[in-house]
């Protein structure tokens, strides 16, 4: 087994790990978690909340 043949099967199994990240990142049970990361910008009023109530927490110490 020389360099080019190593070469050749981990470009295999580099292609393989991508193609699993990809199919697994874009598979039905993973929908609901990609729907909840994508509405993340729009949930500013939570965030917002969080915050005001961090710094009266803050000022009160």
């Amino acid at each position: 087994m020389d360099l080019n043949e190593f070469r050749g099967i981990h470009t295999l199994v580099v292609m393989a790990i991508f193609l699993g990240i990809v199919w697994w990142a874009y598979s039905a049970h993973r929908k609901k978690a990609n729907d909840e990361a994508a509405h993340l910008p729009f949930d500013d009023e939570e965030a917002d909340q969080r915050t005001l109530d961090q710094e009266k927490t803050e000022k009160k110490q």
